[in-house]
């Protein structure tokens, strides 16, 4: 039963994500953006290493489809709850403490992480497969080990950056540890060496495009990491594993200060040191989610044997003799209780972790949820939905829109037409929806959509997709409309506007070509004279 443990829950974790999705709700915005890039494969891009794009490049194969769109995070999801099974029962755990590590991943904010299309899931995954690598070679000392962990890393760099973050973490807990022992193994040189030989080609395209890196974390410390206060940090730290506070609290003290536990210290310092440096840069708080997994696993093996402690207890011992002549087992029913806990503390909130119900079932939710800050988005106001549900809505009626815009143009022009977006989320979609529709790429000038930017040297027609009107830009036109807008009144979107724009005059043309230049010097410095 405990081998098979590992596969039940990777199994539950993979199928239910398909059962939790009402369709109802369309991809989330940034998931687009990732398929896109799936249509350019490169070995970087502004926002992201590639990995996700080789996944999305797959999905496109297949069909595109939203149930190959999930398949990706339900997988790293499913892969992620099986190594947190199998850690505790190399730890020494049995059926409850497999069974509890398991329902502690289920019942936490990896149940909402594991749900998109985002690079959060392989990160999560990665640094769970290093962790678990590691105390494996601690267990058998086996160089193969070693290997998976350089494995681990090199892939990890080429789905997130963060992962930097991981591995100083990870140097500050050997050298913390007796496991700096490792620095002197030609094993452990050997998985850093292989390490950097899967993450080469993204470095070299990040020093051959003048480190993109950099500026991007630029934007993020002016537009949101500059925000993070202390309290925004930390209570998310409790609330994110909440249901299984219980467990991976005790897990991480007996990591650092208990005896059983004493070969794999580093484990529990790679998570106080990665966590700790995360808040000293400001990060965002759901950054460090990778870091509890292992945590469970540690505390669900440390619950298991204090269980089996209470049950030798003789105090217990008249208790246990009457109970089972009434064919009571109250040490299984305790056990169980506990493996359930953290999931029956979870259905309150489901239905936000969850795309379950109707956007209008959501919105009535509102009164009574609203005070707890899950219908507030990034402008600091509540709204009728929580921020990613509306970032669900609306895109298929704008790839609806924008194609009926484009069929309204008599057929010479639309050979010469330009679909001009003002974010990644609205290009990405339009390309998404009308794959195969005969519709020209959707362009914008924002993220790595300045790289697919197309030569404007023939264009005669512009389609505008953005949230005003901008009456500005009439008369750079011959003819300038609005033909449609967004009215889902649940999406972000909401609002957003088509606009036909004929015959654009060569100032307008050489506006959008400055723009294009300036966005690329930003992220890449200036082009050399």
């Amino acid at each position: 039963m405990k081998r098979l443990l590992p596969f039940a829950f990777a199994l539950v974790k993979f199928v239910s994500g398909y059962l939790l999705i009402s369709p109802q709700y369309d991809l989330q915005r940034d998931e687009y953006l990732y398929l896109n890039q799936g249509q350019h494969l490169a070995w970087g891009y502004l926002e992201v290493p590639p990995l996700l794009a080789a996944q999305g490049w797959v999905t496109l194969a297949l069909g595109g489809g939203a149930g190959w769109v999930h398949f990706w995070p339900f997988l790293w999801g499913a892969a992620t709850i099986y190594l947190v099974v199998r850690l505790a029962g190399r730890l020494g755990g049995g059926w409850f403490g497999q069974a509890l590590a398991g329902s502690c991943y289920l019942g936490t904010a990896f149940a909402r992480l594991n749900l998109l299309f985002q690079p959060n899931s392989f990160e999560v995954f990665g640094f769970v497969l290093a962790l678990y690598a590691l105390v494996c070679f601690e267990q058998e000392r086996r160089p193969r080990h070693l290997y998976l962990l350089g494995a681990a890393l090199g892939l990890g760099l080429l789905n997130k950056y963060t992962t930097l973050f991981f591995i100083a973490a990870l140097g500050g807990a050997l050298l913390l540890t007796n496991w700096r022992r490792l620095l002197l193994h030609r094993h452990f040189w050997g998985a850093a060496g292989l390490a950097l030989l899967l993450w080469g080609p993204n470095l070299a395209w990040q020093i051959g495009h003048g480190i993109p890196f950099r500026h991007h974390m630029a934007l993020l410390k002016e537009s949101q990491l500059v925000h993070v206060s202390v309290l925004d940090f930390w209570r998310p730290q409790l609330l994110m594993c909440v249901t299984a506070l219980w467990v991976w609290v005790p897990g991480l003290l007996a990591l650092l200060l208990g005896r059983a536990f004493r070969p794999y210290r580093a484990v529990g310092w790679v998570a106080v040191l990665g966590v700790g440096l995360l808040f000293g840069l400001h990060g965002k708080d759901y950054y460090a989610l990778g870091y509890y997994p292992v945590l469970f696993s540690f505390g669900a093996v440390w619950w298991e044997t204090r269980l089996k402690r209470l049950g030798r207890l003789k105090r217990f011992g008249r208790i246990e003799r009457s109970d089972e002549q009434r064919g009571f087992d109250w040490k299984t029913a305790l056990a169980s209780f506990l493996i359930a806990l953290p999931l029956l503390l979870m259905l309150p909130i489901l239905p936000f972790i969850y795309p379950l119900r109707s956007p209008a079932t959501m919105a009535a939710l509102r009164p009574k949820y609203a005070p707890l800050g899950l219908y507030r988005w990034e402008d600091g106001q509540d709204h009728a939905l929580p921020q990613d549900y509306a970032d669900m809505r609306g895109w298929r009626e704008l790839a609806d829109k924008t194609r009926a815009a484009y069929q309204s143009l008599p057929a010479p022009v639309r050979a010469h037409t330009l679909i001009h977006c003002a974010n990644y989320g609205q290009a990405s979609a339009i390309n998404y929806f009308n794959r195969g529709r005969g519709l020209p790429a959707a362009n914008s000038l924002n993220g790595s959509f300045i790289y697919w930017y197309p030569p404007l040297d023939s264009c005669q027609a512009v389609l505008i997709v953005d949230d005003g009107l901008h009456p500005e830009l009439a008369p750079r036109f011959a003819s300038y409309r609005r033909f449609a807008a967004i009215t889902d009144p649940y999406a972000r979107e909401r609002g957003t506007a088509i606009i036909i724009g004929l015959r654009p005059d060569s100032a307008v043309l050489a506006l959008v070509r400055r723009e294009r230049q300036t966005e690329l010097s930003a992220w890449e410095g200036p082009a050399p004279k």
